[in-house]
């Protein structure tokens, strides 16, 4: 039996090196991002299907459920910064629409795709952040989304003994966001995405009992 994985924010990062991991172990893919032509190239290059859209927009999570009538592995990786600043100037704008992207958005994946993930003992990896958990100045915006995205996934493991669900902490990476956030220079010297994503398979592969993991 061939597995199956749905990987969102799947054109760059810590999403591609993953893909790039479990096609390499022989998984079929279902990719999306919202920029298509870096998701479409990696498509190609993995023998997978690309469905480019916003996972905040519901027609466009319909579409990715629609696609994998089985499914063993949904990685909600996509999410927004909205910028690094105090709370006492975050846009609530900007803060709704990263609630949105960051934690309605996995959640409504999710519920779109527990019957067939529960019908084959699926797993969810909710990728989440370390400022969850810390009070870093300036990421309370993005934090708090992530802290919110990790308690849904707490309770998600409680309600559902049959789907492994992990919330994992991929650590500081040399990926576009966190150049946008610190610079190019100091996000050079974070860890490679490939070695974070080969981690991160492992897990996957050795399945152990759902909780919060530190991939670094």
């Amino acid at each position: 039996m061939t597995n199956t994985a749905l990987i969102t924010g799947s054109s760059r990062g810590l999403g591609l090196a993953l893909a790039r991991s479990l096609a390499g172990a022989g998984w079929n893919l279902v990719l999306t991002a919202r920029d298509s032509l870096p998701l479409r190239a990696a498509a190609d290059e993995l023998g997978a299907l690309a469905l480019p859209g916003d996972v905040a927009d519901p027609a466009h999570r319909r579409r990715l459920a629609d696609a994998v009538p089985e499914l063993d592995l949904l990685v909600n990786n996509a999410s927004a910064l909205g910028g690094i600043r105090p709370l006492d100037a975050f846009p609530l704008d900007t803060f709704r629409g990263l609630l949105e992207t960051n934690v309605t958005a996995p959640l409504a994946l999710v519920q779109e795709t527990l019957p067939v993930l529960r019908a084959r003992h699926g797993a969810i990896v909710n990728v989440t952040s370390d400022a969850a958990t810390g009070s870093y100045a300036g990421w309370g915006g993005y934090g708090s989304t992530k802290a919110a995205l990790e308690q849904l996934s707490n309770v998600l493991a409680a309600e559902e003994p049959d789907v492994a669900v992990w919330w994992v902490d991929p650590g500081e990476m040399n990926t576009a966001m966190l150049a946008e956030a610190v610079g190019a220079e100091e996000a050079a010297g974070a860890a490679d995405p490939a070695k974070v994503a080969a981690t991160l398979h492992d897990l996957v592969r050795s399945r152990p009992a759902s909780g919060r993991v530190n991939l670094q």
